[in-house]
């Protein structure tokens, strides 16, 4: 009897948040961070009319809420907006270094605003332009080992390594389309290894590296076919490797191996989050019996503006959805091998009758 594979398949576990300008929820979100324990960052960009909306909330993975910190002000020049400490105008991406301090990148400022894991602002850096160090509209951010930062430099098309200080270690990639140049680079995650992926936007593809930079492999062309892209915003690998993909304009989540073989995907199941459930309750009861009679209301559960994914060590996977103003929570299921003399559980003689 031949060994048999079970593929990997996602279970959705459930949604967290609901549209809010402040305390517990999130407006138009666009990143997320997991910090210690179980507790989680996620960056609201909102709307330009509205900068109150644009925060960073503490949360749990529970859907606790913790509080909330760092200011949306509107982009007036040279006053309000450049010089206050923390302000947000473009929100883009976030990451937390090793010893819990948190790095929000902004690229309406051209700034990286660094903040305690309480959230008290600690300084910024400020370095627009071209040169070594410098930056144009950053999109992605993501410390690897020893605490080195990795930035997507989106205007510029390229990625540039920063110490946790803001030292500058390295740049790679130029505008282009060949192995390791990018068009319009924006997410970017780094693995186990210390190899790094990025979500190069506008090539529909992801592209992986070594540390230094060196150009390893590449995967995804444009399309809507499974295994093909459209706009994808971010990449996350988790400890199996497998390849995590928010293909943004295809509204989908996909998986692929370590190699870049396409796996699966899921267009989102989400429901009712608890935050969602607690406003109905306390504020308007009777939306139960319409959301009940509601038409249509099936479409809710589907992925609207799948822009980022995170995954940690228990196998979770996280979708921000910045339209629908949550994240979706999903759990991988791992792939189990049978050898000769066993039998797949929910079989019969060795011939499955359904997906574990």
């Amino acid at each position: 009897m031949a060994t048999q594979t079970i593929s990997v398949t996602l279970q959705y576990e459930k949604s967290i948040g609901r549209a809010e300008f402040s305390g517990p929820g999130f407006r138009n979100p666009v990143a997320m961070a997991r910090g210690e324990d179980d507790t989680m960052y996620v960056v609201s960009r909102s709307y330009e009319y509205r900068p109150d909306g644009k925060r960073i909330t503490i949360c749990t993975t529970d859907e606790d809420y913790v509080g909330e910190f760092a200011r949306g002000v509107t982009d007036q020049g040279e006053g309000e907006a450049t010089s206050a400490d923390g302000a947000l105008i473009w929100p883009t991406a976030i990451a937390i270094n090793s010893e819990g301090n948190v790095y929000v990148a902004d690229e309406a400022l051209d700034r990286v605003s660094i903040y305690s894991q309480d959230g008290e602002f600690l300084g910024k850096w400020e370095k627009s332009g071209s040169g070594d160090g410098e930056w144009s509209k950053p999109s992605g951010l993501a410390f690897g080992p020893n605490d080195v930062l990795y930035m997507v430099d989106s205007g510029n098309n390229r990625v540039q390594k920063f110490g946790k200080d803001g030292e500058f270690l390295g740049k790679w990639g130029t505008r282009g389309t060949g192995d390791g140049e990018f068009n319009m680079p924006y997410g970017i995650t780094v693995d186990a290894k210390g190899d790094v992926y990025v979500a190069d936007w506008r090539n529909d593809r992801i592209q992986k590296f070594s540390s230094e930079g060196q150009f390893l492999m590449k995967f995804g062309s444009h399309g809507s076919d499974p295994g093909e892209l459209d706009r994808p915003t971010d990449v996350a690998v988790d400890s199996d490797g497998d390849i995590f993909v928010a293909d943004w304009n295809n509204e989908r989540l996909q998986v692929f191996d370590r190699d870049g073989n396409y796996l699966t995907h899921t267009d989102g199941e989400g429901t009712l989050s608890k935050w969602g459930a607690a406003k109905l309750d306390g504020g308007n009861p009777e939306m139960w019996h319409e959301r009940a009679v509601a038409q249509g209301l099936e479409r809710e559960k589907l992925f609207w503006g799948p822009i980022a994914v995170e995954v940690d060590d228990d196998g979770k996977i996280f979708v921000v959805e910045s339209a629908r103003s949550r994240i979706q929570v999903f759990r991988k299921q791992y792939p189990r091998y049978y050898g000769p003399g066993e039998t797949m559980p929910g079989t019969v003689g060795g011939v499955g009758s359904g997906r574990l």
